[in-house]
């Protein structure tokens, strides 16, 4: 494979619901670690950079051997666009409009997929004729299943046909795990977005799919990394 793939790994500093999230020992490492590892021990990636505006997170990264930009203060708010800080990489190693260039993004915050997970998205983003590879995993809340309230009264969102039928007679539906998005520098900056024209899902098993969110993640991704033998 020659195309050039870089990993970006956005790690701000200021969460607020888990102070330090990105990294908080998880099993005895920072979290970002299993991250930055996964990427480097993929057969494709070529180059990985951390983005982060918090000297902690840089050092860490370092030493765990990836290169750091520093992400300007007003892009790391708590209502900041991940798309942003990707953009500012692209823009900071001077990566324009490039076809070329696949851009692999990673969260520090999904710390169980691992590196097959990303080199088979890859793989898949060459095989199959779309924009953009994003990771899902099936949904265990059939959305046929949600209501509203209304008029105080709990009404089906989606009508009473789905809302009636047995969950194995529903469609398999799906939501994004937030593991890995995938995509060319060119749609990337024209979108500016991963979730493009054409995107085609990378499925993981939702054992993999734990989004470090809060303090019942961390407790649930603990567990998992102990009984891994196991479970993965």
């Amino acid at each position: 494979m020659k195309a050039k793939i870089i990993s970006i790994i956005p790690a701000r500093g200021g969460s607020k619901g888990i102070p330090q999230k990105n990294i908080r020992l998880l099993a005895g490492r920072p979290l970002i670690a299993y991250t930055i590892d996964c990427a480097l021990n993929s057969k494709y990636i070529n180059r990985v950079v951390v983005s982060t505006d918090d000297e902690g997170i840089a050092t860490i990264s370092e030493k765990y051997g990836v290169e750091v930009v520093k992400r300007p203060e007003s892009l790391a708010q708590d209502n900041s666009p991940t798309i942003d800080a990707v953009l500012h990489v692209l823009e900071f190693l001077e990566i324009q409009n490039e076809k070329h260039i696949i851009i692999v993004l990673l969260q520090p915050t999904s710390p169980l997929r691992n590196s097959q997970d990303i080199d088979n998205a890859i793989e898949l983003f060459f095989k199959n004729t779309c924009d953009s590879v994003i990771s899902v995993c099936e949904s265990e809340h059939p959305p046929f299943w949600t209501y509203k309230i209304d008029d105080q009264y709990l009404k089906p969102i989606l009508g009473d046909n789905y809302s009636k039928m047995r969950r194995q007679d529903l469609p398999k539906s799906y939501i994004l795990n937030g593991a890995i998005y995938i995509s060319t520098v060119e749609i990337i900056q024209e979108c500016r977005s991963f979730n493009s024209h054409k995107v085609s899902p990378y499925i993981m098993p939702s054992i993999r799919s734990v989004d470090i969110d809060d303090e019942l993640d961390f407790i649930v991704a603990e567990y998992i990394f102990k009984m891994s033998k196991n479970l993965l």
